[in-house]
């Protein structure tokens, strides 16, 4: 968290609408790509400049022009000069904590969001915060790094497969919403699968790691749930929109990504449920096996009472004690000691102590 502390340190006094990267840098170099599209076709093309970018949307169709990388602020900078966008805009965009919203800007919409990853080796759950910015036309995206979950809109774009390519830029900024919510449940898999495997060895061997693996868990849903919530306000707010940029024939598909937001969250909520059983099992797991430990130990000292007592009558040495000049005395006593041992055993076998 030191990074995050400095650089929200740097942007202490400054006015607002100052573009200032918050985040980490996940990539060396801001890659621009560019799809345009329509029935007719689909061209793809890699561009150098935001003017390039505007030049290639001008055509009919729809144009989407995605950003790989935030740290050069000047280029953001750039594309809000070129295409209008309110610096207060380009500051969200640069700023890779922000929660997700949704804001209508008049000429344009405002959508940020995060898009999750399954669990690396190390079992840290990857986020990215992609920011969208829907025009008439097109749609512009902003992402920290290259590769994500909008493939299978590429595939669908470049196939002609679907609506995409019959509907208009409200579709495309649809059709990535969508994309994004689906893989939540892909992620919620994953920590039902791993949950599944902790339950396991809660029930069977409960080992002091358990406790450090649940606790990693429960972590991932509070961040799941501090990025599904807003998220179902962010669908909520486009579904309800009175924007003319939203077609009114699309509004039921925006209201199908309001559903599956809820059916993400309910899962999310089962899945906490779940974690938090998990943790009773663990603790009653511990507490029944220290339980059956000190009963084992309390039967041993119960059975060495009446032993350590005998033995401590007979170690005093008095002169007068007849049994110590009997013949067979040490014999008898070693006799004593293990019947009374023995019948103390059976007693508590029978009482079923252990």
């Amino acid at each position: 968290m030191t990074w995050l502390r400095s650089t929200h340190a740097r942007k202490q006094g400054l006015p607002p609408g100052t573009i200032v990267h918050v985040g980490e840098r996940r990539v060396e170099t801001t890659a621009i790509t560019v799809i345009a599209y329509g029935e007719g076709g689909v061209k793809e093309s890699a561009a150098d400049t935001p003017e390039a970018c505007r030049d290639l949307a001008r055509g009919n169709g729809v144009t989407w022009v995605n950003v790989e990388g935030l740290h050069d602020t000047a280029l953001i900078q750039r594309f809000g000069d070129v295409f209008g966008i309110h610096p207060l805009v380009l500051e969200d965009i640069a700023n890779t904590n922000q929660r997700p919203k949704a804001e209508d800007l008049g000429e344009y919409l405002f959508l940020v969001f995060k898009m999750l990853y399954p669990h690396r080796a190390d079992g840290n759950l990857v986020t990215e915060q992609v920011s969208l910015v829907l025009f008439p036309n097109m749609v512009l995206t902003f992402q920290e790094v290259e590769g994500d979950v909008f493939d299978v809109i590429r595939e669908r774009i470049r196939s002609g497969k679907g609506r995409v390519r019959k509907s208009g830029a409200d579709y495309l900024a649809y059709s990535l919403v969508d994309a994004v919510v689906d893989h939540y449940f892909v992620i919620l898999d994953t920590l039902g699968e791993r949950m599944e495997a902790v339950q396991d060895v809660v029930i069977e061997t409960p080992e002091p790691d358990t406790v450090s693996t649940i606790h990693a868990m429960r972590s991932d849903l509070i961040y799941l749930r501090k990025t599904l919530w807003p998220m179902r306000e962010l669908v909520s707010a486009v579904e309800r929109s009175d924007s003319p940029l939203i077609n009114r024939a699309h509004r039921p598909y925006w209201r199908d990504v309001y559903e599956h937001t809820v059916q993400v969250i309910d899962h999310m909520e089962s899945l906490r449920d779940l974690l938090s059983s998990a943790l009773d099992i663990y603790m009653s797991a511990v507490s029944n096996r220290m339980n059956d430990i000190m009963r084992v130990l309390t039967v041993i000292a119960t059975v060495f009472i009446p032993l350590t007592f005998i033995a401590g009558v007979y170690g005093m040495n008095f002169r007068h004690m007849p049994e110590l000049g009997w013949r067979y005395g040490y014999a008898g006593i070693w006799v004593v000691m293990l019947a009374v041992a023995a019948g103390l055993v059976v007693y508590f076998r029978r009482q079923r102590w252990f």
